[in-house]
């Protein structure tokens, strides 16, 4: 900690909480930046002139006549290129043993972009996921959760996409990361040559919760840099936005806060919207597109997180165990993107839309088909079709391991059609079929169908 000549200390705190501490002072402002017995802090509450401090590595051993010292404001970050290929904690410090970054110094945690500076996002971010570039395009600009079990592959799912995506910039905000998926990122960009083009801010389980709410406001911040100033198309990454609720719910609770839903504090929504609303597309080129994992409560979609997320975002990836292939998928039913309209069929093949539907529909028939077999109905001859279409559709389509272009999705999606299907079954414009339906004769569907029974 660095003091300044003339700057007011303060040494007399009133009330002290494990997390947060109460003090008298003057000319204080919310959010600033503070130092609590050399401990960082933020103010988070302010009225007339009593001031109320979260201290991020807790209060534990401090006094009440502790050094109180603050900044002058908000936490800070100093941006610039130096910070690509670099892996800094909560407070914008190297813990990759590398120099303390230079440059220009912003404050964090700001307004949302002015609308006035936004524009319609229509540019697409392929990741080579196909269920998310096939079923669930992203477009630039746009804002959506990953919800995911706590025991899935979800980082591992993060790290792909920061891997694949066709951007210029990855921000990757880790909150309560074990040290395995720290050094996971870590090895996983280096040893793939992307380390040149992305940024780590990272809170571990071994760091003091508190600082989680440091760390996406820390990645916005950069991307806003990158964004903005140089007109980059980033992508920010944050894992797990429920941590960093829980480290909310914490603050919350030591200030007698009365409780909202599930716990969380009242305000939630708006911490949440804060981060979120982050995203944009810019008039002149750049942008911020930001995916961020929420993990569920035993699957509970209905708990505050998720619910006020989904309130937020447009749209959710939900990852799913598919136990017929072994492997994890992007659920088709309940994953959505609500801004893929904006480039399928525009930026991407024109088949696009039709393909993604129909491949959908066939795979719900394919469910229902199961169903049916479970409960002891006999199937039919369509029925016996879909499910080896489900399995291969799963395999090839929906699993998170599947790494190709868009045409190429699309072109397995034909395969997979014409494997299965007749013409008439598929409801797709004769224009489409003509055009893209694979030339190679397969056997007839009955005859297949038959031939495996």
């Amino acid at each position: 900690m660095k003091t300044k000549a003339f700057q007011r200390i303060y040494t007399s705190l009133s009330a002290i909480t494990k997390a947060t501490c109460l003090l008298r002072a003057e000319n204080v402002m919310y959010e600033e930046l503070a130092w609590v017995d050399g401990r960082p802090a933020q103010v988070i509450k302010v009225v007339d002139d009593m001031v109320t401090l979260q201290v991020f590595p807790g209060t534990e051993g401090i006094a009440t006549e502790a050094e109180v010292v603050f900044s002058g404001h908000p936490p800070q970050l100093k941006v610039g290129e130096l910070l690509s290929g670099r892996f800094f904690d909560a407070y914008g410090h190297p813990i990759d043993g590398g120099p303390e970054p230079d440059g220009e110094s912003q404050d964090i945690g700001g307004p949302a972009v002015n609308p006035v500076q936004r524009s319609k996002p229509s540019s697409l971010i392929a990741t080579g996921i196909a269920g998310i570039d096939l079923n669930n395009t992203l477009v630039t600009g746009q804002k959506i959760p990953f919800f995911a079990d706590p025991d899935q592959p979800y980082n591992n799912v993060l790290a792909e996409v920061a891997m694949r995506a066709e951007v210029d910039k990855i921000v990757l905000g880790g909150m309560g990361l074990s040290n395995d998926d720290y050094l996971y990122f870590k090895n996983t960009f280096t040893q793939a040559g992307v380390l040149d083009k992305i940024i780590c801010f990272i809170n571990t389980s071994e760091n003091p919760p508190l600082e989680r709410l440091l760390i996406p406001h820390m990645a916005c911040t950069a991307a806003e840099h990158f964004a903005f100033e140089k007109k980059q198309k980033v992508l920010v990454l944050l894992t797990d936005m429920t941590l960093y609720a829980d480290a909310l719910a914490i603050v919350a609770n030591k200030m007698d806060q009365i409780p909202s839903k599930d716990a969380m504090p009242g305000s939630l929504y708006s911490d949440l919207a804060n981060i979120y609303e982050k995203a944009v597309q810019f008039a002149h080129g750049g942008s911020i597109t930001i995916i961020a994992v929420t993990t569920l409560n035993e699957g509970d979609i209905t708990h505050a997180i998720p619910d006020n997320t989904g309130y937020i975002t447009e749209g959710q990836l939900f990852l799913k165990q598919d136990t017929d292939i072994g492997k994890v998928i992007v659920d088709p039913f309940r994953s959505l993107s609500r801004l893929k309209q904006n480039v399928i069929g525009i930026k991407t093949r024109e088949d696009h839309p039709q393909v993604m539907n129909t491949l959908v529909r066939l795979y719900a028939d394919a469910k229902e088909a199961k169903t049916k077999q479970e409960n002891g109905f006999d199937l039919n001859e369509y029925d016996k079709r879909c499910l080896p279409f489900a399995l291969e559709y799963s395999e090839r389509l929906l699993a998170i391991d599947v790494n190709i272009s868009i045409e190429e999705m699309l072109d397995i999606g034909w395969e997979l059609m014409e494997k299965y299907f007749e013409k008439y079954e598929l409801g797709i414009k004769d224009k489409l079929i003509d055009k893209y339906w694979p030339k190679e004769k397969q056997p007839s569907k009955v005859e297949m169908v038959n031939s495996e029974v």
